[in-house]
């Protein structure tokens, strides 16, 4: 089961018990938060959104906030004596998704219940292979 989540203005992939980085949100360390644009999800079958599917909602726990690695950003001109260098550090927030919350049990169950029954009747219906033993060999001559 996962579903694709728009956090942030970016779209992630996220499963049950997955951590993942996404830039900066608010809310303290160890908060819970839940995104409820849901863009598609699948749990069996799939559920594509337009623009989002409603009723179910992404559930996570703000692990840590932090920076990611610095990238630098060097411009040169040749021969002209041009050159400038920049840095940049994203600021990031780590999340664990702590469930996908929303989804309809009931089918589930509806359609487990059906197969339970079909292997019962199976089951039910096979022809039962008859054994001889040697004492009934004997008795029939």
């Amino acid at each position: 089961m996962f579903a694709i989540v728009e956090i942030a203005g970016l779209q992630y992939k996220v499963e049950q018990d997955q951590k993942l980085f996404v830039n900066r949100l608010k809310g303290d360390i160890g908060a819970k938060i839940s995104f409820d644009k849901i863009l598609l999800t699948v749990n069996g079958s799939t559920t594509i959104g337009a623009p989002a599917v409603s009723g179910i909602t992404v559930d996570a726990e703000i692990i840590n906030h932090l920076k990611a690695d610095k990238v630098i950003i060097f411009k040169k001109k040749r021969r002209k004596g041009y050159e400038k260098k920049n840095g940049h550090r994203q600021s990031l927030t780590q999340i664990q998704i702590t469930g996908i919350t929303g989804f309809d049990n009931k089918k589930e169950e509806k359609k487990a219940a059906p197969k339970a029954k079909k292997e019962t009747a199976a089951a039910e219906e096979a022809p039962v292979a008859k054994t001889t033993t040697k004492s009934d060999s004997e008795t029939a001559e």
